[in-house]
């Protein structure tokens, strides 16, 4: 039978999902002294959100601050335009359009 063209890999079948089947093995339970410690010992920190730490880079900093200047001037630009300037503005953006989607007219006898 070993020079069957057809081989097969031996074990039992694995199924996704459900693990080994054999033994289970046992979880470490997590122990949460570390995490009772520091909540216990400065309450204040949590509450004046001191204890936050910032991992951004300067760079990251500069880009956040420069796109919430952005998105001010935006919402105050828009805030000062009335809804008929937008339709008037919006108006004239469709005429300097081109009229690529019109369907031309195409007649055979003129």
């Amino acid at each position: 039978m070993s020079d069957s063209p057809y081989q097969s890999a031996g074990g039992a079948l694995k199924l996704k999902g459900i693990g080994h089947v054999g033994k289970k093995s046992k979880k470490k339970k997590k122990s949460t002294k570390k995490y009772l410690e520091k909540i216990s010992t400065d309450p204040e920190q949590i509450t004046n959100g001191s204890s936050l730490k910032d991992n951004r880079t300067p760079a990251q900093k500069a880009f956040d601050r420069v796109r919430d200047k952005r998105q001010e001037e935006k919402i105050l630009e828009k805030a000062q335009k009335k809804h008929k300037d937008h339709v008037e503005e919006f108006n004239r953006k469709l005429d300097q359009l081109t009229e690529h989607f019109d369907i031309p007219k195409v007649s055979w006898t003129k």
